[in-house]
């Protein structure tokens, strides 16, 4: 059959640039979901019975859980990440260098650091402040030029190969001259509307404020930061949306911090995904025995973006498995379980692909490079669910610009969607 999706590169992009940060990726999500019906619910409050069936989503930070409750037990599942490598700002981030006022940085994740030299910088994030006698939050959005990593020029290298980046001292941003340059987190703050001396906590970061666009000489790649893991994002939500509802709870669970581990109270390796599982279960009437069965009956799919094969380093590619831009989803396999595929799950995936009339590809790592992992194994692991591991390829992941084929968004999400329709 033919998937229907509404999912395209414009698209994507358009996400990208309104989503600078994991929170902000949370309420873009949001927006899309309110729009199509669904009802934002509280962890802290009790599910009353009109919670049982219908549309909903939670929030926890930087991470949203949304799903529509199907006819039966079980639960169909797209798990994917909000976060991405990064700079970010650091607890005393004003300092001088040389006469130069300097926003002191720290790499987050795995950032490909000199991918981050020269580029205007924006900032965003979330603020919490004092309110009176409570504490609010508040998100960040500035999309100007105001910070800037300089990278060092040629003729002050020793050998003329540039130098060894040290995270340390070398990726603080230049943020104005003179006298008069105001503390950046008195300026963020105020960029926000609140007053600088209510601010009380941040999570701040940087990102590349150039807008994603569709290059090559027939448009077919798209051009963006953070693809991974906001390709899936976009996908997975798409695929939501576009789905139609059967007998098994659809879902889609985007976790913040897997750049990093997973271990916080919001990565996939917390009780967030689990807990709203049972929630479900027990809004319909169901106990644990009930909850237990339907995590038996269920399956995710952990969505991360893959590497294609890269035309300048063909040789530091699996041979015999080679990843096509516009070649379709991925399949990830891994022996050391970094992914968390098996037989079971690969043959869902393949069926889904089948139904959605795209192609898929087999995608193995190097047995002599390191493999990078996603929330798979940990969710797996967490929940016991059964779960496989996919993707859209891409090149220069963990870029501060990331680069994949056009195509690939729609056919992603068209097999999201599949996956999510079946039985």
């Amino acid at each position: 059959m033919t998937i229907t999706t509404t999912a395209t590169a414009t698209g994507l992009g358009a996400f990208i640039d309104a989503s600078p940060s994991p929170f902000h990726v949370c309420a873009t999500v949001a927006a899309e979901l309110e729009k199509a019906g669904y009802r934002r619910l509280h962890e802290s409050q009790t599910w009353q019975a009109d919670t049982a069936d219908g549309r909903f989503y939670v929030i926890r930070g930087g991470s949203l859980v949304a799903w529509e409750t199907g006819s039966g037990n079980g639960f169909r599942i797209v798990g994917g990440h909000t976060d991405s490598p990064n700079l970010r700002l650091k607890q005393h981030p004003d300092r001088v260098s040389a006469g130069v006022s300097m926003v002191a940085l720290e790499p987050y994740g795995g950032a490909w650091l000199n991918s981050w030299l020269d580029r205007d910088l924006g900032v965003s994030g979330r603020l919490a402040y004092r309110s009176g006698n409570s504490v609010e939050h508040t998100l960040v959005h500035v999309a100007e030029a105001v910070l800037r990593v300089p990278q060092l020029a040629i003729h002050l290298s020793a050998d003329r190969k540039g130098v060894e980046l040290d995270p340390q001292r070398h990726v603080d941003g230049i943020w104005g001259l003179g006298d008069t340059v105001p503390d950046v987190l008195g300026w963020v703050a105020g960029y926000a509307g609140i007053d600088p001396d209510a601010l009380l906590g941040w999570e701040l970061m940087t990102h590349d404020i150039a807008p994603s666009r569709l290059i090559g000489v027939d448009e077919n790649l798209l051009s963006a930061p953070r693809l991974d893991n906001q390709g899936t994002c976009y996908a997975g939500l798409r695929a939501l949306l576009d789905s139609a509802s059967g007998s098994r709870t659809r879902m889609l669970a985007l976790f913040d911090h897997e750049e990093v581990g997973s271990g916080s109270e919001r990565g996939a390796a917390s009780d967030l995904l689990a807990t709203i599982c049972e929630r479900v279960v027990a809004a319909r009437g169901g106990d644990r025995a009930d909850y237990l069965a339907a995590m038996a009956d269920s399956i995710c799919v952990s969505g991360d973006m893959a590497h294609a094969t890269h035309p300048n380093y063909p040789d530091r590619h699996e041979p015999g498995h080679r990843i096509a831009i516009n070649g379709g989803p991925v399949l990830k396999v891994n022996q050391n379980l970094r992914y968390a595929s098996d037989a079971v799950g690969e043959a869902v995936f393949a069926l889904a692909c089948e139904r959605a009339e795209v192609p898929m590809q087999r995608y193995t790592h190097r047995a002599d490079l390191p493999c990078g992992s996603t929330i798979g194994p940990i969710t797996a692991a967490r929940t016991g669910l059964s779960t496989v591991d996919v993707g859209a390829p891409q090149l220069a992941m963990h870029s501060a610009r990331e680069l994949m084929g056009a195509d690939d968004v729609e056919m992603y999400s068209a097999a999201l969607q599949a996956f999510l329709s079946g039985p």
